[in-house]
Order: structure tokens, then sequence, then C-alpha cells
């Protein structure tokens, strides 16, 4: 009862600071495309915010500095608490400036926000990697993207609708607040037994070494393709998701209700399913099936702007595909991931791996607007609909499973 009781702890531990990371990105991230939009900036400068995300492309920099510094529990906490204060901090004077006159100090304010963010993560993933053992890894996951999720629904959904009620300025204080009060968890987290030293000391400084050494591992390169593309045929759909509604016609009421809520809220269920299914089929199967899922979700958005009539119901269940896919993806990501990780680089090769899956959003992101400017939304679907059939067909060629054993485990080499 004890050790159920403990282990419960550390989830919610571990909850709270990841739902302190993504609520203030998700909000950030939904209500500034679509407060653009209303002012009449193109769609190949919305896309361009994509680039909001660069500091979690280039934080694999300074992860083997977090990993180098960090044995003790102790440490650990003193890097995430100090970047969550900072990040905290950053957002209460945002809650100062009025976008209309100052859009690009606002802009240049959240990328170094996110900077903090970015490092908190680190520092979490590399704790979460240690605190659990092998078989309770899912549920870390779990709460990883059941975190992310429920902070994209209360960030990008209930957030935006107290922002069409309140305004920027009454609103960040109290999300600066939030972070703050997320934190308290972590005062009381405890490894094992009180266990203070959780893995081995690295006296050695840092080196260029620390990172090339995750791409040195053998059969490794499957796993960065298939990091790269199983989220690429989805990122443009998600991208170009809430201006597309605006051009339809849907306020930012409605957009906050259709994506930030009921989105966000199916892929927070479909993630905490996805882990049970992970376990259940295993890596392999789970690769396939999820892969499938995006793959049938880009065909949908295919026909929704060709074929189907745009209204509410069609609209919610493209949306629901479309963050339902997400979710379960999200889960094959981290699993994996996971599994690849060197001993005592635990933070870098993580890291690593969810760069790569960023870095690919990125490069989606940003291209998403431009290729809808060029050839309409519904090119930029067929786009998507042929990057997850590409994906799908990598999955099948690369990965193979050899033996029954390894339904319930994976190896970078398999």
């Amino acid at each position: 009862m004890g050790v159920n009781i403990q282990k419960g702890g550390k989830l919610f531990t571990f909850f709270c600071l990841y739902i302190a990371q993504s609520i203030p990105m998700s909000f950030f991230s939904t209500v500034i495309p679509v407060i653009m939009r209303q002012n009449n900036f193109s769609l190949e400068t919305i896309g361009m915010l994509q680039l909001l995300k660069l500091p979690w492309i280039l934080k694999f920099l300074w992860s083997p500095v977090v990993d180098r510094s960090t044995f003790r529990l102790g440490d650990f906490k003193r890097w995430i608490f100090s970047s969550e204060l900072i990040y905290a901090t950053i957002i209460f004077a945002v809650s100062f400036l009025d976008f209309q006159t100052t859009p690009y100090l606002i802009i240049g304010l959240v990328i170094l926000s996110f900077i903090a963010s970015a490092t908190q993560d680190i520092a979490t993933d590399s704790l979460a990697v240690l605190s659990f053992s092998k078989k309770d890894k899912s549920l870390a996951n779990s709460m990883q993207s059941m975190g992310s999720f429920a902070g994209a629904m209360i960030g990008g959904g209930a957030l935006l609708l107290l922002y069409h009620k309140f305004g920027w300025g009454n609103l960040l204080p109290f999300l600066a607040l939030f972070v703050i009060i997320a934190l308290v968890p972590l005062i009381f987290f405890r490894n094992g037994h009180n266990q203070d030293i959780i893995r081995a000391r690295q006296e050695e400084k840092a080196t260029t070494n620390d990172i090339l050494g995750f791409f040195k591992q053998k059969g490794i390169w499957k796993q960065i393709v298939f990091l790269f593309l199983y989220y690429a045929g989805l990122i443009g759909v998600l991208a170009m998701l809430k201006p597309m509604l605006v051009d339809y016609g849907y306020d930012m009421k409605e957009i906050g209700i259709m994506s930030g809520i009921v989105g966000t809220s199916i892929g927070c269920l479909a993630s905490f399913g996805g882990g049970f299914i992970v376990r259940k089929i295993g890596r392999h199967a789970a690769r396939i099936l999820f892969a499938v899922c995006t793959l049938v979700t880009t065909i949908y958005f295919c026909l929704l702007v060709s074929v189907l009539p745009i209204n509410i119901a069609t609209l919610h269940l493209g949306i629901s595909l479309l963050w339902g896919s997400y979710g379960i993806a999200v889960i094959v990501v981290y699993t994996t991931a996971m599994d690849c990780v060197r001993p005592g680089f635990e933070g870098t090769d993580f890291t690593i791996q969810t760069v790569i899956t960023h870095l690919s959003g990125i490069i989606m992101g940003v291209s998403s607007g431009k290729i809808a400017a060029m050839i309409t939304y519904k090119g930029l679907f067929v786009v998507e609909m042929c990057i997850a059939a590409v994906s799908l067909a990598f999955i099948l060629f690369a990965f193979k499973l050899k033996a029954p054993k390894e339904k319930d485990e994976t190896r970078i080499t398999e």
C-alpha cells in the first residue's frame, strides 16, 4: 500500500511539472496566431511562429551540462525550481505589454520563457527516466503526455475563452502564479527509500561526445528516421487548423472550444489509452497501428476541404481524429525514446530524440503556411497524406518483429 501511494505521488509530481510547462506554451501558441490572423497577418508570417519552438530544438546543446551536474535528487530539484521561477517571472512581465503595440517584443520574451521551460524539461525528463523501473516507465510516459495535453486543453482552450473575456493583462499574472504553485509537489518528492544519490557522479566536463555518442549507437538511425517522420503527417494540419477555422468564419471562442477543449481532451484520453495499448500489443505493432491512424486522419482532411460539407459535425470529427492520432503517437515516441538512452546521459539522449521530433515539427509547421498559401489547404493536406504514407512504409520496411519476446520490449537494433 505504501509503495503504491509513493508511486502515485511520484506520478502526480511529474504530471504537475509537465502541465506547468504546457499551459503557458499552449496559451501563447494558440492565442498569438489567432490575434495575428484577425489583424490580417499573412499565412506565411503565422507559419513562421513555429520558430517560437526554437528553444526546444536547441536545448540538446545544454542538456549535457544538466546531465553532468545532476547526480543527487537535490541537483534535479535545483534545476527545475530555478528554471520554472524564471519562466513564471517572464510570463508576469509580458502581462504588462500590449500585443497591438509591441508584438515583436512580446514574441522575443516568449522565446526567452521557452528557453527556461526547455531547461526544466531536460531535468524533468532525466529524473523521470531514473525514477521509474522499466515496467513503470509507460506510466511516466502517460503522465508526461497527459500533462502536455491537459496543459494544451487549459492553455489553448479554457484560457483562450478567459482571454476573450478578461484580456491579456488580467490573465497572465494568474498564469505565472500557477506555474509556481505547480512546483509544490516537487518539494515533497522522494526517490525510493529517501535515496538522495540516484546515479553515478560524472567528474569530467561536458564534451561534444556527450551528444555525438547518442548517434554512434548501433542501429540508432532507424529510430532517428522514425522520429523525424512520425509526427510530420500531422504537424502541418495542426499548424494551419486555427487559421483555417478563422477563414471559415469561426471566432476565437468557437475555435477555443473546438480545438482547445474538445480536441486536446480527445488527445489526452487517447494518450492515456495509448499507454495501455502499447503495453498490450508491443512497440512494433503500436508503431504500425498508430501510423495507420495518422494516414486515415490526413485522408479525412483531404476529403473535408474537397468533398464533405464544412460544418460543426464534420469539423469536430476531423479535429477528434487529428488530436486522437497525435495523442497515441506521442506514447510510442516517448516509450521508444526511453528505450534508447545511455546510462548517465538520460536527459541528453531523451532530449535529442524529442528535439528530432520538434525539428521535424518546425520544418513542417513553417512550411505549412507557405504550402497552404501557394496551393490552398487542400494541397497542404495532400502533402501531409503523402508524408504519412511514407512514414508507414518506412516502419514496415525498417522495423521487424524478430521474435515473440520483442513484443513487450524494444531495442534500438530491432
